[in-house]
């Protein structure tokens, strides 16, 4: 069984991309983020003409995530992330698949930090390890993924002494995701990989895609009744370099049956 999870930086606008993409790669799961799409331009009729059934949480211009399945339609099991009712972001959706729990999530950038945006993200980061925690006792099969805004160590940015003040790698925010691995969490990619330099992200500007010049900030956390199960995992980086494409490239795991 192969689940990815792609941040594709507008549906729409990017959708040639994404359905080149689910075409070659022709992942079994697939978790998205940042949308950019109200709940009734998502393009429900491509995605199904592509072999996935979709469940999705839209919002007008920003964030937005969706869950495609080839397994039949995602049974949604959770729609927002709880803890504050006044946040109306579409950060989070979480829904039933073979048998497994998957949470989708796009967490807050949080720049400029310190401010209130960085608070924000602080404060998403806290709700996500609480929920995060209940899940974990479920003892049924848990995997969190998306882009979590967040290089957990040095090795997982270039130039790492140029991001010391950015929101996604001050200590605070590499704190909240070591709490939050600490629970019981595997990083997949880690797990497997635990030396190597991989990046999912790299910026439009100055060629940093061409030096190679990236962040790691798209994860998959696995609980104990799954990790188990990890057989592989990488990154489709030359996604990346496909015309119009995203600045993220698709990020997947394989787990044995």
């Amino acid at each position: 069984m192969k689940i990815a999870t792609y941040n594709v930086n507008g549906v729409n606008g990017r959708l040639p991309v994404l359905l080149r993409w689910l075409h070659e790669s022709s992942p079994d799961v697939v978790c998205l983020q940042e949308l950019k799409a109200p709940q009734e331009k998502f393009p429900e009729k491509a995605i199904s003409e592509a072999g996935y059934h979709a469940i999705w949480h839209g919002q007008k211009s920003w964030n937005g995530v969706a869950i495609l399945s080839k397994y039949g339609l995602p049974v949604e099991t959770q729609r927002g992330l709880p803890g504050d009712p006044d946040d109306v972001h579409s950060r989070y959706i979480e829904a039933t698949v073979n048998d497994i729990t998957l949470g989708c999530l796009y967490l807050p950038n949080g720049n400029p930090a310190p401010g209130p945006k960085f608070d924000y993200k602080l404060a998403w980061f806290e709700r996500l390890t609480t929920y995060a925690a209940g899940l974990l006792k479920s003892k049924k099969p848990v995997i969190l993924t998306g882009d979590y805004n967040v290089m957990p160590t040095e090795k997982d940015v270039y130039k790492p002494e140029r991001w010391v003040n950015d929101a996604l790698f001050r200590p605070e925010t590499r704190a909240a995701f070591k709490k939050l691995v600490d629970q019981g969490w595997t990083d997949a990619i880690r797990k497997l990989y635990p030396n190597d330099t991989i990046y999912t992200f790299w910026d439009y500007f100055r060629n940093a895609y061409e030096r190679n010049a990236g962040l790691r900030i798209d994860h998959f956390l696995l609980n104990p009744a799954i990790e188990k199960r990890l057989h592989s995992a990488g990154v489709d980086r030359d996604v990346r370099g496909w015309e119009k494409s995203s600045d993220h490239a698709p990020v997947w795991i394989e787990l044995k049956d």
